[in-house]
């Protein structure tokens, strides 16, 4: 948008506190490569688009803002005079993409001193040369800065979560041994059994029918029911007086895995009846390393599935072997990063999922947003461990304006008021000295704002408090590595 050309008056260009140490000679040449414009209540540029003028407010009242998805956020007005915006790195060069960063309007009829951008960058190289190699450093070393402590907070997450996974691993993959090693000494035992049962008085016809109730006893552990404890206690009692009536007087230490393997009384009966009497201990005795062996290696399954999931989680929540901006399912970016945080998150908070599964897969940058869940969910935990580590995580997704809407609740206690304002801006940190950068909820927020054009907001009361993440449903042009986080 272009104003309205207006005189330049040097002593009225001098009065404005960025120039009132330059000489007369400086403050002509800016009147005369530069220009005074009024514009009318309304846009002056826009947010991304190529920045072309420095703008320097003579007199008026100028309001900044920023695109957060669909809306622009207000984060500046002012009417103090002298007050500058636009291409403020001209001076750098072609180092850096020269866009407008923010967005400007005006309210009311407001006189700018303009400058074009090419000639900002000479006269700040000509009449400053210290002050730009001195401003140089600082806005690179400030983005390498940041990127190293970026990097650092990814890796204080990462191991966070290493140790998480470790402990996670380290149950399944021990149980799978015990399990392994008893299923070894059950075998043995079985091998024993077996010979005693073929140098038995059996016959060929007594074996088969053996045989033929071991597959049926093996059918009916794979479907075992899930008892409540007092009906496994009732069945346990039930079973061992009927072992013991029939002078199996160790029923008692057998009933247990009977139970456990969904069998009952009528299974027993249909034993009985299959073989003679005087062979029913023997097998009994049998058909119970049969049970065990099968009970074991439902255990060993059990195990070695949950570590294969736990890796799968791994391999999801990394997004090493994926593209680094695909379509992706926001809910298995979830469920893998509660998954890698369970160890962290402990058994004392309840996890609710309530998930709108009709919620379509977005276009986003699955690896960065696996981050921002990690932060929101731990800040969510360290907030709760202010209640003695107990307290509900609701994790919820729907569909708001159609945008996708991801929200974070804890009953925690709560953001204290006065520094509500504060919580996503750099280095700030409630934690305790050594426990957080300050970083987390600024990533979080870079991460959503600038690379996924979303928006990240909060709200907070003892015991309800909601982090709200609303992404797009569509596709955007990716950020160039100069935006990246």
């Amino acid at each position: 948008m272009s104003g309205q050309l207006m005189p330049c008056s040097a002593q009225e260009i001098g009065s404005l506190f960025l120039f009132e140490k330059l000489s007369p000679e400086q403050l002509g040449r800016l009147c005369c490569e530069g220009r005074v414009e009024l514009f009318q209540p309304g846009p002056v540029y826009t947010e991304g688009d190529q920045a072309t003028c420095f703008f320097v407010m003579v007199e008026g009242t100028v309001v900044l803002s920023r695109r957060v998805g669909d809306d622009d956020v207000e984060v500046t007005r002012t009417s103090q005079p002298g007050v500058y915006a636009g291409a403020m790195q001209a001076y750098i060069g072609d180092r850096v993409r020269q866009v407008y960063n923010n967005s400007m309007r005006v309210t009311e009829p407001t006189r700018f001193f303009v400058l074009p951008a090419d000639t900002f960058a000479d006269v700040m190289r000509e009449w400053f040369p210290m002050a730009v190699h001195l401003l140089e450093g600082l806005f690179f070393g400030s983005k390498s800065m940041q990127a190293t402590i970026g990097q650092r907070e990814r890796l204080l997450a990462l191991g966070s979560l290493s140790a998480g996974l470790t402990h996670e691993l380290n149950n399944p993959a021990a149980a799978a041994v015990r399990a392994t090693s008893t299923l070894r000494e059950r075998i043995a035992k079985m091998r024993h059994k077996l010979a005693l049962i073929a140098e038995g008085p059996f016959s060929r016809d007594a074996l088969a029918n053996l045989i033929e109730i071991q597959e049926r006893t093996a059918e009916r552990v794979a479907k075992a029911p899930a008892l409540s404890p007092l009906e496994a206690s009732d069945r346990e009692d039930a079973l061992t007086d009927w072992l013991e009536d029939r002078g199996i007087d160790y029923g008692w230490q057998i009933a247990p895995t009977f139970v456990q393997a969904g069998l009952d009384i009528d299974w027993l009966e249909q034993v009985a009846a299959a073989v003679d009497e005087e062979i029913l201990p023997g097998a009994v005795a049998w058909l119970n390393y049969t049970v065990e062996t099968e009970l074991l290696m439902n255990e060993i399954e059990d195990s070695t599935t949950r570590i294969s999931h736990l890796v799968d989680a791994a391999k999801q929540y990394s997004q090493l072997d994926r593209a680094p901006y695909r379509v992706a399912d926001v809910h298995e970016l979830l469920d893998s990063t509660l998954l890698m945080l369970s160890g962290k998150i402990g058994p004392r908070i309840e996890v609710v999922k309530e998930y709108d599964r009709t919620l379509p897969s977005i276009p986003a940058y699955p690896a960065e947003l696996n981050q921002v869940w990690t932060n929101l969910i731990d800040n969510a935990v360290c907030a709760m461990s202010e209640n003695g580590g107990e307290g509900t995580l609701t994790v919820r997704t729907a569909l708001d304006h159609e945008r996708f809407l991801v929200e974070f609740r804890d009953t925690g206690p709560g953001i204290d008021p006065e520094i509500k304002g504060r919580i996503f801006d750099p280095f700030f940190t409630t934690k305790p000295v050594g426990q957080g950068t300050g970083l987390g909820l600024d990533i979080s927020w870079r991460i959503i704002v600038n690379k996924h054009h979303g928006s990240i907001q909060v709200q907070s009361a003892p015991g309800d408090t909601r982090f709200q993440v609303l992404l797009p449903l569509t596709a955007e042009t990716p950020e160039t590595p100069e935006e990246a986080v």
